[in-house]
């Protein structure tokens, strides 16, 4: 761990296998309090306004493994206006300033919530109902199934396992073989 006046961004999804932003250091990071949900509406990257995808969250409750990016401070502020313009789309999310666990210590980092307020939260739709969206979400990221798959892929890689999501991505699987087998949901 480094000075304390080093700037650090917390990743629980697409930032952790796409940042896009410069960065000293990446490491494990965990944040406590908020859990890794597909909990908010996209209508921009993996779904569009009529028929919309589900995006990762940070929802109230439990705890969340992800990684932590460590900013040269003279970079905060470009950093800071990337982030804001790629996750606040639609302000869907609440940016904030969070305790982190990295080896060596807590940092506060920076990162992004999802608002319960806002009409693009979702919440819990459960596993059936999320899977269905999902599979038929895209935007102009592409498909919502291939988020879903590469934040698992990039998990696995650091070493987390995320049983909801695997669950997720196995109802999801098992829509697509009904829909190449010629039925439908």
């Amino acid at each position: 761990m480094r000075g304390r006046q080093d700037f650090w961004v917390f990743g629980y999804g697409s930032l952790m296998w796409r940042p896009g932003f410069p960065h000293l250091d990446v490491c494990p990071a965990l944040l406590r309090g908020y859990h890794r949900a597909f909990c908010v509406y996209s209508h921009h990257y993996r779904g569009t306004p009529e028929n919309p995808g589900l995006v990762l969250g940070l929802d109230r409750g439990g705890s969340c493994r992800g990684l932590a990016f460590r900013i040269k401070p003279e970079d905060r502020d470009a950093v800071v206006d990337y982030l804001n313009e790629r996750e606040l789309v639609s302000y869907a999310y609440l940016p904030k300033t969070l305790q982190v666990t990295v080896p060596g210590g807590r940092v506060e980092a920076y990162t992004f919530v999802a608002n319960p307020r806002h009409s693009q939260y979702a919440g819990d739709l459960g596993i059936e109902r999320s899977a269905e969206i999902i599979l038929d979400g895209q935007g102009v990221a592409g498909l919502n199934r291939d988020y879903l798959i590469n934040t698992l892929r990039h998990l696995e890689r650091e070493g987390y396992t995320d049983n909801r999501l695997h669950a997720l991505l196995k109802r999801v699987e098992h829509l697509t073989g009904i829909i190449e087998a010629g039925g439908g949901i």
